[in-house]
């Protein structure tokens, strides 16, 4: 693998995140043909098929699954050399990779436009998943900082919170329990849930409040994503448990209502994290800056008009 460059590793290793060449081709800004081109340069160099390819389906070989180890492994280290050139040059130039929750996408893209405002020589990539995905990708530093809620415990890392995170539990607009001024979890109980899949910090947050009330919601749906639950809820299919912050639009124009369950809203915190042994460019160190220091105030002005209780975040 001598002759091997980093243009054809970073493109296997984009193919091999989307398992898709059209969607790494999108996301490299590059023709499909140019990518699939890498992508045998690469493998003639390995001496081995790195992909199985049937019809539009990619899957990565066993040969394909080794060397992607060690392809992240030579990406992650250029990227610390480009980080520490940018230390000693003290630029806040390069590349920034962005890890955040699903839930961080309705107000996110916000703030990092304001922030690439203040700071045009960075660019930013974005790297989306649930709480469980962001902890693998912070573990194989596939990201340079990451927006999240419950910071993971099994890696050793640095997490700073930076504004309260209320979550709530929802209805359609016509919903029996809204005509009682605070139900209890009880009288939830004759009602069906649709629910975060398992290891989203939202189903996390909602199966401790669960636990600590001794209840037990009547599951009949699960979904990964927080617009098709609202889809969901809206067309009178069940109640849910949401991040008030996915909800702004929907609230505004009366599509959706929150139920004032007694002891909620369950009020946890947002966190900008990074690993301890990674030493943050000067990017990074500006985005966590500008997070902990505009973050909150952006958020209470968006979402503050729809919190009727004020807890300390948990």
């Amino acid at each position: 693998m001598k002759n091997a460059t980093f243009r054809q590793l970073r493109v296997f290793n984009e193919v091999a995140r989307h398992l898709s060449f059209a969607r790494a081709a999108e996301a490299m800004h590059l023709t499909p043909p140019a990518v699939t081109m890498q992508v045998k340069e690469l493998e003639g160099h390995v001496g081995l098929p790195l992909f199985e390819r049937s019809g539009r389906k990619v899957a990565l070989t066993t040969a394909g699954e080794y060397m992607l180890v060690y392809a992240r492994k030579m990406l992650a280290t250029l990227k610390d050399a480009e980080d520490a050139a940018a230390r000693l040059q003290q630029l806040e130039v390069g590349t920034l990779t962005i890890g955040m929750v699903s839930t961080a996408k309705c107000f996110l893209p916000r703030l990092l436009a304001e922030f690439q405002r203040e700071h045009e020589g960075i660019e930013i990539r974005l790297a989306v998943g649930n709480r469980d995905q962001l902890v693998s990708m912070l573990q194989g530093n596939e990201v340079d900082i990451a927006v999240m809620g419950r910071p993971p415990k099994e890696l050793a890392t640095r997490a700073e919170p930076f504004a309260a995170h209320p979550h709530v539990f929802v209805a359609p607009t016509d919903h029996p329990l809204l005509r009682i001024g605070h139900p209890t979890v009880a009288s939830m109980q004759p009602y069906g849930f649709i629910l975060r899949e398992r290891g989203s910090g939202t189903r996390a947050a909602m199966e401790k409040f669960f636990e600590a009330t001794r209840f037990e919601p009547r599951v009949t749906m699960e979904m990964s994503s927080n617009e098709t639950i609202k889809q969901a809820v809206m067309a009178g299919m069940g109640l849910s448990f949401l991040s008030l912050h996915t909800i702004g639009l929907e609230l505004d124009n009366k599509l959706i209502a929150v139920l004032d369950v007694e002891g909620t809203p369950i009020v946890r915190a947002w966190n900008v994290v990074h690993t301890l042994s990674k030493l943050l460019s000067p990017a990074a160190e500006a985005f966590r800056y500008f997070m902990l220091e505009q973050a909150e105030s952006h958020l209470a002005d968006k979402y503050g008009q729809f919190l009727h209780l004020h807890q300390t975040p948990t």
